[in-house]
């Protein structure tokens, strides 16, 4: 015998209108800033720090009343993590907005184009020099740090267990890498000054933009080695197999199918570690010195680098100090642009071989 249910009741769940929060955030921003102008204390910090807690005071009760408790605590949840996000942008903002305000001052044609070289008092002087330095440093660090990072990355994750010994070295070389990590910057300048001036190619106080560049690639290969020992890992052991099973060799199925298919990561990982690399002062201190002229060869002389120069034209400006003010921001200004350009890059690179949908 069938059992009847009566009918069952929906009732509609009320909820704030969309715009609501929009609507409190403003009127906790007026009441915030009106009382920040009154008492003469305003800023964005402190415009921050009271408006937060005016927003919350009022969209809780309001939540409350209309929606019931268990949505109005999601909403403060939710309210009390996107605060949090904005206080952690204030720095960023902050860093940004004085580099950018005080480097556009000389972020013009001269200072891309001309040097140090005979450049005193009123002399305006540029960075390109250093540009230039800080570009061939950094290329040749990629060239010696890139294929050892990727092949001990292969060997890690292809070679590492086939053997007791090999696991022992794997084991080894993993420690080394962490280790690598996270020594401070200054002490591979220390390294590679030492190795450089002990041998017969330099002499004792030899400076060079080979040896600031074997500098950073002792901070620039522990990147690479982590980033690409990941990214080989999480291709599908189904490829490998698959390519075994047509008899394909164990180092060309690496060739052509493990590094193809984790090029993207690989590559990312790379870009990022030269994002690392590039704005590093300390090893450059002491293995590359500066220079006032343009230096092409990184084998012989000193070098200009673009941290070095922007360290050196705010701590010893010249008379009038202005300009070598100036020239400091400026080159910071330039400095994050091509760290931001290298996170773009990197990004783009890997949205390009990203796997297709």
């Amino acid at each position: 015998m069938a059992s009847q249910v009566g009918p069952v009741e929906i009732t509609e769940h009320r909820s704030l209108p969309y715009y609501t929060q929009s609507i409190v955030l403003i009127i906790a921003l007026v009441l915030a800033g009106s009382f920040l102008a009154i008492t003469d204390s305003f800023n964005l910090f402190t415009l921050y720090a009271l408006a937060v807690p005016i927003y919350l005071g009022i969209l809780l009760p309001l939540s409350i009343r209309i929606e019931g408790r268990r949505y109005a605590i999601d909403r403060l949840a939710t309210g009390i993590i996107v605060s949090t996000f904005a206080l952690a942008l204030f720095p960023l903002i902050s860093v940004l907005q004085t580099v950018i305000t005080n480097g556009a001052a000389r972020f013009d044609v001269a200072f891309f184009t001309q040097t140090m070289h005979g450049v005193f008092g009123d002399m305006l002087g540029g960075s390109f020099h250093a540009i230039v330095g800080t570009l061939i440093i950094t290329a040749v660090t990629a060239v010696i740090s890139i294929p050892i990072g990727v092949l001990a990355a292969v060997f890690l994750v292809e070679y590492g267990d086939e053997s007791p010994m090999s696991r022992t070295f794997a084991r080894a070389l993993r420690f080394f890498v962490d280790v690598m990590t996270g020594i401070p910057s200054i002490v591979a300048g220390l390294f590679a000054y030492s190795v450089f001036s002990l041998s017969f190619f330099y002499g004792v106080g030899a400076r060079a933009g080979f040896i600031g560049a074997v500098a950073l690639t002792v901070l620039m290969i522990p990147i690479v080695v982590r980033n690409t020992e990941e990214m080989l890992q999480l291709v599908a052991r189904d490829l490998r197999e698959a390519s075994y099973a047509l008899g394909v060799p164990k180092w060309r199925t690496i060739l052509k199918v493990v590094i193809p298919t984790a090029s993207g990561g690989i590559a990312t990982g790379v870009t990022l570690a030269i994002a690392r690399v590039i704005g590093e002062t300390a090893p450059l201190l002491v293995t590359v010195g500066t220079a006032v002229g343009l230096n092409l060869n990184p084998f012989s002389g000193r070098m200009a680098t673009l941290p070095y120069f922007t360290y050196i034209s705010y701590m010893q400006p010249g008379v009038p100090p202005q300009h070598g003010i100036e020239r400091a921001w400026a080159g910071a200004l330039v400095l994050i642009l091509l760290v931001m350009a290298l996170n773009l890059l990197a990004r783009l690179v890997a949205a390009y071989f990203a796997p297709k949908k």
